[in-house]
């Protein structure tokens, strides 16, 4: 398999790899370590099934270092099946000092303003669609496109009870009593699960698997604190650059984190449907 695998990468760069060496990570299919000539790495993403879309990875990660600073891989090669890029050395053990730095990255990320919420494409989180039709309304796009949306997917797949969904549709009627339209779509990563984030010596190296759209930024903020990507160091430091409108850890936190919640339900069901009906519940629905 490996020298089917070694050919195919020999392909898409020109050069003949030396070896390779599994990394972790990859929900839809595995990842090598790419050792090519004269000590230079490169990152192998391979599709493990069909209905692999490694190339709208390598699309993201593209616009990034395209329209913003965020340091990301550089794309070698990419297709629905294999997806090439620059290695990036670095761990996801982010201290103060890091993640001060993360801040100023973000930070500066979500100062790049879009015409409209959305995305000029459809993209992907956690492997399931993700779709972006451009809207003027962030009230209206996080409601129909985030909300209702991956509701509908996690009802559809069975993990989501039909009642719950009634209920978040109720909420969803209401959104505008917690939350309000933003002064301009940003664009955001879109998935800071800390594995996602590299750094070394105190600095932040890359960031990988990107799920990007123009968004409210707190929806990116949100996320980060659901599985502790961030604490106290990084909205610090953010906050000096960007200030957070009051009520954002009280109240909007826990209501923009229905959707990552949601993706969960759609993959996982187990845990993550008792999370949402907590949130449903503390709004009173």
């Amino acid at each position: 398999m490996f020298d089917d695998l070694l050919t195919t990468i020999e392909t898409a760069l020109g050069v003949r790899p030396e070896g390779l060496s599994a990394l972790s990570g990859g929900c839809i299919g595995d990842v090598y370590r790419v050792h090519l000539p004269g000590g230079e790495s490169a990152v192998a993403k391979v599709a493990d099934g069909q209905g692999a879309r490694l190339g709208l990875e390598g699309y993201m990660l593209r616009y990034l270092a395209e329209h913003s600073r965020l340091p990301v891989p550089a794309v070698r090669y990419s297709s629905d099946t294999l997806l090439v890029m620059d290695f990036i050395a670095g761990d996801s053990l982010l201290g103060d000092a890091a993640q001060a730095h993360a801040a100023d990255l973000v930070a500066d990320l979500h100062g790049v303003r879009g015409q409209a919420f959305g995305l000029e494409r459809d993209t992907l989180i956690g492997g399931l669609p993700q779709p972006n039709p451009l809207t003027d309304s962030w009230l209206d796009f996080f409601r129909d496109h985030r909300l209702l949306y991956m509701g509908q997917e996690a009802q559809r797949a069975g993990p989501l009870p039909a009642g719950l969904y009634a209920r978040l549709e109720r909420l969803c009627g209401r959104l505008e009593r917690w939350l309000a339209e933003p002064e301009y779509p940003s664009l955001i990563h879109g998935d800071l699960w800390t594995t996602n984030i590299l750094a070394a010596n105190g600095r932040i190296t890359g960031f990988l698997d990107p799920a990007i759209y123009y968004a409210h930024p707190e929806i990116e903020l949100a996320f980060s604190t659901l599985f502790n990507t961030f604490g106290a160091a990084f909205f610090r430091r953010y906050q000096e650059h960007r200030p957070l409108a009051p009520g954002f850890f009280e109240e909007r936190r826990d209501l923009y984190n229905l959707y990552p919640l949601l993706v969960h339900v759609r993959l996982f069901g187990g845990g993550y449907v008792a999370s949402v009906d907590r949130i449903l519940r503390r709004f009173g629905f």
